[in-house]
């Protein structure tokens, strides 16, 4: 059996050095909450000088205390180490408290953005990338993250404050024995700077992996009903595998470079104690006090835990950067359609569209539609027919600037849209699409979503006038009936009668209906022609069709072909030129006479 190609081991590689601007940019996020953050650096620091004074306990306690068996004094110490260990836990509890809501909140900001800008996106971003590439962004790589701006980033001023303080401590007490033990610092710098470049790199893999992962899972969830229509399920699991193996390939390999940041640390620590205390014991056995030693071995902890969790710090910076590289790539993306700097409101329109010599293409040398001319007058109906390609659906996409011309212009009463606002622009549109979107919730929120402060009288009226009123009301809860996503739950036709309701209640100036009516039986569509002759009267609407019956009343019909327009004529008018049109229509009279 051939093997299917599939676009999901594709990887997305950014090969770039680690840019500490994005460290920059994440820090940026958080100095809205920096009072918050001041308050957990100050309870931090108040339980790092009680653990800096710690070991300075056990020098007076060992050198002075015990060989004068002073107790009185020992209780006293004890009980002054056992409030520095309370006041300690205290100062903990805070700080959690606080950074915990301080990550929240940054990563809370940062999907917001990333959302936020996403919608602002063309529609080529979305063309050209597998929504769930798109989705692990949102999700997964802010959640990697959050570790990073919960704890490490207020954990690292901290330790590197308690790392300076010790080693100023560590020197006062005995500056040999301290050399001995800063000899192993460059020795472990070296080791952990060894395996970083390797340790990212890897990081950059897994990122990648699960992207493609979560694209898999993403299309195949989307498309279950042709899968089991066409017993695909052995395959896609084949498919699956190959991309779960790849992951865990990946996330194993670094994995293994992770584990070696740990022990390059403990073994340095270990050798410097063994170290030291040898020198200390000999060498300067007659130079250093027990109490001397013991301090500086309780220093220790504080030398090199920082440096550990700095590696440990490192470690997540190193993991993060890959997915803040993604993150903010994504944010990067300068959206090709955006309200032109000094663009206006659109007036109230009248509805008058013209098309003043287009050219476009959605790719590069790729032309759809050429020279393209074309005058709608106010309320004036149009029907675009023509073969599958040939650029219907591009003409209504120019109108609501989907996308730019590369030539020309297009206007709307005589306003360019591209010196317009995009808001104003598409709150003059009322779009019904072929592929029909039902979100989750309720039939009246999904009647609503164009249209947020209508009544609900309003909203019946616009469901009664497309004859969707019926089954609605015969469904459990009525209006308030749950649908699942992509309106699972509700018939292709039904879907489609309440999108076509869910446009004509933003009452707008212009109607774009693409294929509106196809997935409308017969008996339906005669039903709600009716109506349509009422809510389609003073509106400017362009409607495509390939059910030819439907667009036999237009004003205009049009039949696109070559790049252009290549007849335009009343339906009479171009019946009897005996063209193109005609031919459409009659093979569809002949298809219908024999199909009854």
């Amino acid at each position: 059996m051939a093997k299917q190609r599939n676009t999901f081991d594709q990887d997305e590689y950014l090969d770039q050095a680690f840019d500490f601007n994005q460290l920059k940019r994440i820090i940026g996020y958080i100095t809205p909450y920096k009072g918050t953050v001041l308050k957990a650096l100050l309870v931090v620091m108040v339980s790092t000088m009680g653990n800096l004074v710690t070991p300075l306990f056990f020098k007076v306690v060992i050198d002075d205390y015990i060989p004068q068996k002073d107790i009185r004094s020992i209780i006293q110490i004890s009980i002054a180490f056992l409030i520095i260990v309370i006041i300690s836990a205290i100062c903990q509890k805070y700080r959690i408290r606080y950074m915990s809501r301080v990550g929240q909140d940054v990563i809370r900001d940062l999907r917001r953005d990333l959302f936020t800008h996403i919608q602002r996106l063309p529609f080529t971003f979305f063309d050209s990338r597998p929504h769930g590439k798109i989705l692990v962004r949102v999700v997964n790589y802010i959640n990697t993250i959050s570790q990073l701006l919960t704890d490490s980033l207020i954990s690292i001023i901290v330790d590197m404050f308690s790392f300076v303080v010790a080693v100023a401590l560590m020197f006062m007490l005995s500056w040999r024995l301290t050399a001995v033990i800063m000899v192993f610092v460059p020795i472990c710098t070296a080791g952990i700077f060894y395996v970083k470049n390797k340790q990212r790199k890897s990081m950059q893999e897994v990122s990648a992996k699960q992207s493609n992962m979560n694209a898999y899972i993403h299309e195949s969830i989307s498309g279950m009903k042709v899968t089991q229509s066409f017993t695909r399920e052995e395959v896609n699991l084949q498919v699956f595998d190959e991309l779960m193996n790849d992951y865990r390939d990946k996330w194993m390999t670094s994995r293994r470079y992770m584990g070696l940041v740990f022990p390059i640390v403990k073994n340095a620590s270990v050798i410097s104690q063994c170290a030291m205390l040898l020198v200390g014991l000999t060498v300067l056995r007659d130079q250093v006090t027990p109490g001397v030693i013991v301090a500086i071995l309780g220093y220790m902890g504080n030398f090199w835990m920082p440096l550990l969790n700095l590696s440990e710090f490192y470690n997540q910076l190193v993991s993060a950067s890959a997915y803040l590289e993604r993150i903010f790539e994504t944010m990067d993306i300068e959206p090709e359609i955006q309200d032109k700097e000094g663009a206006t409101e659109l007036k109230v329109p009248q509805g008058g569209i013209s098309f003043d010599h287009i050219e476009f293409g959605y790719e590069e040398g790729q032309v759809i539609l050429d020279d393209f001319d074309l005058q709608i007058q106010p309320g004036e109906r149009i029907a675009l027919v023509g073969p599958t390609g040939a650029g219907k659906t591009t003409v209504v996409n120019l109108i609501s600037r989907f996308y730019d011309v590369r030539k020309g212009a297009v206007r709307i009463d005589g306003q360019d849209v591209k010196e317009v606002t995009l808001a104003s622009l598409r709150s003059q549109m009322g779009v019904m699409m072929q592929d029909t979107f039902i979100f989750s919730g309720t039939i009246m929120d999904n009647l609503r979503y164009g249209k947020l402060d209508a009544t609900d009288d309003e909203v019946i009226a616009a469901a009664k006038a497309v004859r969707a009123h019926e089954f609605i009301i015969e469904m459990e809860d009525g209006y308030e009936s749950e649908v699942n996503e992509r309106g699972s739950r509700l018939s292709t036709g039904q879907r489609q009668l309440i999108s076509f309701a869910r446009a004509l209640l933003m009452d707008p100036k212009i109607l774009i209906l693409d294929e509106a009516t196809s997935s409308i039986d017969t008996q339906t569509e005669v039903i709600i022609q009716e109506s349509l002759e009422k809510l389609l009267k003073g509106r400017t609407s362009i409607v495509i069709a390939h059910r030819l019956s439907t667009i036999k009343n237009s004003d205009r019909i049009l039949v696109i072909n070559n790049k252009g327009i290549e007849e335009v004529g009343s339906h009479e008018e171009l019946i009897e030129t005996e063209g193109h049109y005609f031919d459409l229509y009659n093979a569809q009279k002949k298809f219908l006479e024999t199909a009854i």
